[in-house]
């Protein structure tokens, strides 16, 4: 899931600071551009995690245009994190299911041209997510 943040340039004696506005709470700061990139991702799923562990729902994440409309993050940098969500859903649990023979080999063969799906049930995971959030 891509979540967008907010960033403030930061300047010689002010760190750049990171807002995720989909993910209340969840700040971060870099002493440059980079380590705030790297900070916000660990923020994000630091605070995914904890989420996870109390049980409560994972925040979906918006379009960044939706919060750059918002006066609050007038002069903010934008970039987004994508963040694999899956992890934070629960623990895995087998399934059974049926899908054609062709579709099977065209899932299998993205996903070995893709390595970022890392299987075949991540690929689905990821596809059903996808589907769900624009439910």
């Amino acid at each position: 899931m891509l979540f967008p943040i907010a960033i403030s340039q930061g300047d010689a004696t002010h760190a750049w600071g990171v807002e995720v506005p989909d993910v209340p709470g969840c700040f971060s700061a870099g002493d440059d551009l980079d380590d705030a990139l790297a900070m916000a991702r660990e923020a994000i799923e630091s605070h995914l995690e904890v989420l996870a562990e109390l049980g409560d729902p994972i925040p979906q994440a918006s379009p960044v245009g939706f919060h750059a409309k918002d006066k609050a993050y007038e002069g903010c940098i934008w970039a987004v994190v994508d963040i694999d969500i899956t992890r934070y859903l629960g623990k895995a649990e087998k399934l059974n299911i049926t899908l054609p023979g062709y579709l099977i080999h065209r899932i299998d063969d993205y996903v070995k041209n893709h390595p970022e799906q890392k299987s075949r049930s991540g690929f689905l995971a990821k596809a059903a997510l996808k589907v769900l959030e624009s439910a």
